[in-house]
């Protein structure tokens, strides 16, 4: 398989087997991600591969706090309300999570039931938290580099049989990650990344998202 193929042939898992994925799996991952671009070879990153009852107390206290209808706490600025197209290609793939999950825009229990699971990081059995130090704020470049490591950990992971799906909501409660995970103050959560064997049973591991036509997004000059 080339390349294009293999990048085509990913896709998000939400929905994960039980069976657990070794320390050595995960840093064969990490040790192909990491040979991810980044800005004059600084690697400004930092990766926090957190499981077992680390990941459940972060579970439980991000469910907590979100029932309890505390705030959003994140560690850098974050727009939440995409509009327009960008706005229109998130809940196109909502609609399509839903229909094949058999949720109905009036069931409020199966609705706030999978919000939930997103803050529960999807019940993944790893989780890799990604961070940098906030000296090297402000962070556009650290974050682009934290970004093309984050294509490479789910690359990589999808070439050993592991699925993933890049989790905003997993560090929506950053306070709680940085407890349990024990991260310091002096590092920003960027993102989240749920990791682990997928289940064929699942029916939103069945969802594969669509990509726009190249002229929707590329202006070439001088060709």
């Amino acid at each position: 398989m080339n390349f294009a193929e293999f990048a085509q042939s990913r896709k998000s898992v939400r929905g994960f087997k039980e069976t657990p994925v070794s320390r050595e799996t995960v840093d064969k991952v990490i040790d192909a991600a990491k040979w991810a671009p980044s800005s004059y070879n600084t690697q400004t990153w930092k990766i926090h591969a957190v499981g077992g009852d680390v990941l459940n107390k972060i579970r439980e206290g991000n469910t907590k706090n979100t029932l309890a209808g505390k705030p959003h706490v994140r560690d850098f600025p974050y727009k939440e309300d995409y509009e327009g197209i960008h706005r229109k290609r998130q809940i196109d793939v909502a609609i399509q999570l839903f229909e094949v999950m058999g949720i109905t825009r009036e069931d409020k229990e199966k609705r706030m039931d999978w919000m939930m699971r997103g803050f529960r990081q999807f019940d993944a059995p790893v989780s890799l938290v990604l961070t940098y130090d906030k000296t090297l704020e402000p962070a556009g470049i650290t974050q682009f580099g934290l970004g093309s490591l984050a294509y490479g950990i789910v690359l990589a992971a999808w070439d050993l049989g592991l699925g993933c799906v890049i989790n905003g909501q997993g560090i929506m409660q950053s306070d709680v990650v940085h407890e349990h995970a024990n991260i310091p103050d002096t590092e920003a959560i960027m993102i989240c990344i749920a990791m682990g064997y997928p289940d064929e049973n699942f029916a939103a591991n069945d969802v594969r998202s669509t990509r726009a036509d190249n002229s929707e997004f590329v202006t070439y000059h001088g060709f």
